[in-house]
């Protein structure tokens, strides 16, 4: 099978590096020209991997078509390029819905699928909708799927996925917090890095709990745990992340 990328950004290198790490079976990898830096570096690495000429070309010679570039851009491109049906077209696209794809590439066999830079680790959730059995085991090899049932749902999905960068900085402001009571920078943001993955790898061992039960399973009546997730409802932490995800849930 032959596929191809529609844009060649972050999203797109990821899930390239995924694929070669797994073992899927490509017969070639088209990628678009646009980013001609990021191109040239994946056209280096991956010997299965073609620069196309221009979009058309890549989807003609495609089997699927990966949509990975940003709402702006599909809006504006995907009306000037011919799919044929025999096509399948898979959306990594956050905001431009099931009917306006279709609508757009005059085609009806389109997944939308949501990936984060993980895949390329071959971690992570990968949503997919709707359904499709050969989608699903596809993505199987990159990650962890998960198939929703109606488009609605997956704003929230979307939403949630904007919070990496957010992540990062709790993560940055414990390690700051540490160097400023006298442990050097290193040593804070290994600790901080290993106390957040390993939280993570608990989460997953534990999956029969809720997350709910790991909260409470966490902490103790009078204890340091208890006593910091006290303080940040008190300051409506929590609260504040919810309004932040109904904002961003607005958006999609």
């Amino acid at each position: 099978m032959n596929i191809g990328f529609l844009g060649t950004g972050h999203i797109t290198s990821s899930v390239i590096e995924g694929i070669f790490k797994s073992k899927l079976k490509i017969k070639k990898i088209y990628i678009s020209p646009r980013n001609k830096t990021i191109a040239k570096k994946l056209n280096k690495r991956f010997k299965k991997i073609t620069i196309s000429s221009s979009n058309q070309q890549l989807i003609d010679k495609s089997n699927w078509i990966f949509l990975a570039v940003t709402p702006q851009v599909g809006n504006k491109i995907l009306k000037t390029l011919n799919f044929k049906k025999n096509k399948k077209i898979i959306s990594f696209i956050s905001t431009i819905n099931l009917k306006n794809l279709k609508k757009y590439t005059k085609n009806k066999n389109i997944t939308r699928v949501i990936p984060l830079p993980f895949i390329g680790m071959k971690k992570g959730p990968v949503v997919i909708f709707p359904a499709d059995r050969n989608v699903k085991n596809f993505f199987k090899h990159l990650g962890k799927v998960i198939e929703i049932r109606s488009e609605k749902i997956s704003k929230g999905f979307w939403a949630t996925s904007s919070f990496m960068a957010s992540f990062y900085n709790l993560a940055l402001t414990t390690s700051n917090w540490l160097v400023s009571k006298g442990v050097k920078k290193k040593e804070a943001e290994n600790y901080v890095r290993e106390l957040f993955l390993a939280l993570s790898e608990d989460a997953i061992h534990k999956n029969k709990l809720s997350l709910r039960q790991l909260v409470l399973e966490s902490q103790t009546p009078g204890g340091t745990n208890n006593y910091v997730l006290k303080k940040l409802k008190k300051k409506k932490f929590y609260k504040v992340q919810q309004k932040v995800l109904n904002s961003i849930f607005k958006k999609f």
